[in-house]
């Protein structure tokens, strides 16, 4: 019988341990951006992409270093290859800094092992420049063939150049507006906002901070630069114990992994389960007329189909409190990830399985 992998996870930590505020908030404003472009790859061993775009991208690339093709010339490049740049602009990059870029292969290029990215703008979502990328790539798989026969490891239509973008543009990143900065939780908790705001009145001055809502916490800060930093620096650092969490299963179905957190419970049930299976075979065969007989040969395939339904035996799963509990407890009825899944929703529906159940 097939066993099923469980992984277990634990989402937040219980109660009498304490977590910094920096762990659980963050600071409005202070975010990353998402930045996005458009490149050509040169210097591939034949790998790359012969086509129209390719061609299109070269000639576009020629013009603007000086070289005039005749209109309609088609660059038929199998060593260059179109490609999509990805990047994230760090809060408070400056002009100058280094950023990694990700390469991924557009079009029909089957490796950019060798390639070099030439110099390409990365946009943000508002259209405008604040990085140009360029270097060579680097990337975390392998490939070989040889007489139609070829082996592959990870990917290498995708690659990175570490460092491989320079800031141009800075993104203003304001600390708040006024006399107040804001904190927001990594999620939604009226607990643990209460909590958060109690600690900082009681460590730094009553009044400091107050909540807005279950994820937004408005704080009294000072108005010098000098001071905010060092105002956040001491109250990040502050410990606070959160909420604990809500008891959450979390089921991919595609892979058969299964997520679970501490506070999941089992209330006492029984549980059967049969494995149906359904087998289809074909038996090829070809029909040969005798010698003389004018008769064609003519190919019969014969197929059969048979069922099978193991029979399933009534398990009793006791009541569980703790996760190791639950975790023996599933694993007795022996199911695969796949009858898991139908399983977990069975015990939700009656009423045996206290956690929020989510398939992803």
């Amino acid at each position: 019988m097939k066993r099923w992998w469980l992984l277990l996870g634990v989402l937040l930590m219980s109660a009498a341990q304490a977590d910094r505020i920096k762990d659980l908030a963050t600071v409005a404003g202070v975010r990353p951006n998402q930045l996005v472009g458009y490149g050509v790859v040169v210097g591939l061993d034949g790998s790359g992409d012969s086509s129209t775009l390719t061609s299109q991208s070269l000639v576009a690339m020629l013009s603007q270093l000086g070289v005039q093709l005749p209109p309609g010339t088609n660059l038929s490049a199998k060593n260059a290859a179109p490609v999509s740049l990805t990047a994230t602009l760090p809060a408070f990059a400056k002009p100058g800094q280094l950023i990694d870029v990700t390469v991924s292969a557009m079009g029909s290029s089957k490796s950019l092992r060798g390639g070099t990215l030439l110099l390409s703008p990365l946009k943000g979502a508002d259209g405008q420049v604040y990085a140009m990328a360029q270097g060579n790539i680097l990337l975390g798989g392998a490939g070989a063939s040889a007489n139609g026969s070829s082996a592959q490891v990870n990917q290498l239509n995708a690659g990175r150049i570490p460092s491989g973008a320079t800031v141009e543009r800075q993104v203003p990143t304001p600390l708040g507006q006024g006399e107040y900065i804001n904190l927001e939780l990594t999620s939604t908790d009226f607990t643990t906002a209460d909590r958060v705001v109690d600690a900082i009145n009681r460590n730094i001055g009553a009044g400091t901070a107050r909540a807005v809502d279950g994820r937004q916490i408005q704080v009294r800060a000072p108005s010098d630069s000098s001071r905010r930093v060092a105002f956040l620096s001491q109250i990040e650092n502050l410990s606070v114990a959160p909420a604990a969490a809500a008891p959450r299963v979390i089921v991919n179905a595609r892979t058969g992994s299964i997520v679970m957190n501490q506070m999941v419970t089992v209330e006492n049930c029984a549980v059967a389960h049969g494995n149906l299976s359904v087998v289809i075979g074909t038996d090829n065969s070809v029909s040969q007329p005798g010698a003389l007989s004018n008769g064609q040969t003519t190919p019969n395939a014969n197929s059969t189909v048979s069922i099978n339904a193991d029979k399933g035996q009534l398990v009793n799963l006791p009541r569980s409190t703790r996760l190791s509990d639950v975790v023996k407890a599933l694993n007795a009825v022996g199911a695969t990830p796949q009858d898991l899944l139908s399983i977990l929703q069975a015990m939700k529906a009656a009423g045996a399985l206290r956690a929020e159940l989510e398939i992803i």
